[in-house]
């Protein structure tokens, strides 16, 4: 079997990232590997050219990074208490083309995210980064979705 030894995990700290998270997480720990935590801030529309009152584009930037930064802390609470060899990662850019460049850089084996399996218009209008992650990456990808619910 493939050596995974290096797993990225992309997060955008949804109901179904912790639940593609605990993949991930039992992953690594079974198979000793290093896990990089990845959150990618979707590049914001540039307003610059327009009024926009009280904000300016720079300290909104900010605020955007400095919230990613404690979204990112408060899922990692607790939860990466007994795996060695984590790295927590938030960068601003196209979710799949960093995710991408993340795992080519690192030489990742495994990346795993989760997906909401949208289809028809949904999927039409929104795409799907683990779509584009899936037909892109060079290593394999394993995409969760949630758990179907029963009604």
């Amino acid at each position: 079997m493939k050596d995974f030894s290096t797993i990225l995990f992309a997060t955008d700290f949804s109901e179904i990232s912790e639940y593609a998270f605990d993949y991930a997480y039992t992953l690594a720990k079974k198979l000793n590997s290093k896990l990089i935590i990845m959150h990618v801030i979707n590049e914001p529309v540039d307003l610059r050219g327009f009024y926009v009152p009280h904000i300016s584009f720079e300290s909104l930037e900010k605020e955007i990074e400095e919230a990613a930064e404690k979204m990112m802390n408060k899922f990692c609470s607790g939860k990466l208490v007994d795996l060695a060899g984590t790295e927590t990662v938030i960068v601003s850019g196209i979710p799949y083309d960093e995710i991408l460049a993340k795992a080519d850089e690192e030489k990742v084996s495994l990346i795993v995210l989760g997906t909401h399996g949208r289809a028809g218009l949904d999927h039409l209008l929104f795409g799907s980064t683990a779509e584009r992650v899936v037909r892109r990456s060079r290593c394999p990808v394993m995409t969760i979705r949630p758990p179907l619910s029963e009604e």
